[in-house]
């Protein structure tokens, strides 16, 4: 049976950046409590404010989502630019080669999803819904992120509802039917343990 919890966005964790140049809202980890060097999968979301070069996270894989903003542009190691907006699909890359983040016109938000490469591998996937979706969960844990506006879900016949910044957690649920209703932009997060 599927377990479910709701992370409000008043419950989400503000941490500095590993290499101090900003601040993160951290909205899962695991293990529960861990830190920057010794997380397994870590979900956060961060406001970029100036061009900066990002944090290196040995045998990471992270994927990039714009939440807000007008983009930022991603040299990443020695090819050519990256430019990512609101409307780029989720940008999946490596997090321990050099990455320089330049911005387009002012400071974005982003959604930072990261697993540690040699336990755990993930995909995450950009939703509008409109009236409603439906899908079956692949894995055995994921979460949705309603970014803005509000959404009903159903699961295995448990019903409630998200509002902007919340996230609905799922454990245990490998091959169950989600269905998310109303209007709202909605980011699915799915992490597979290897």
């Amino acid at each position: 049976m599927p377990r479910t919890a709701i992370l409000t966005a008043d419950t989400h964790r503000r941490m500095p950046w590993k290499n101090g140049g900003g601040e993160t809202v951290e909205i899962a980890v695991s293990p529960h409590g861990a830190a920057l060097d010794d997380f397994d999968w870590r979900v956060s979301m961060a406001t970029v404010a100036s061009d900066g070069p990002f944090s290196i996270f040995p045998g990471t894989d992270r994927t990039l989502s714009i939440l807000a903003g007008n983009g930022m542009s991603l040299e990443i190691d020695v090819h050519a630019p990256v430019v990512l907006t609101q409307q780029s699909e989720p940008f999946a890359f490596a997090a321990d080669i050099a990455v320089m983040a330049r911005l387009q016109a002012g400071p974005i938000t982003d959604l930072n999803v990261m697993t540690r490469r040699d336990g755990f591998v993930h995909k995450v996937e950009r939703l509008h819904i409109g009236l409603n979706w439906r899908g079956t969960l692949p894995a055995a844990l994921s979460l949705v992120l309603c970014h803005d506006g509000k959404a009903a879900f159903e699961l295995a016949g448990e019903r409630g509802s998200l509002k902007t910044g919340d996230v609905l957690m799922i454990e245990g649920h490998c091959g169950a039917a989600l269905t998310l209703a109303g209007a709202a932009h909605c980011y699915l997060i799915v992490i597979t343990a290897i």
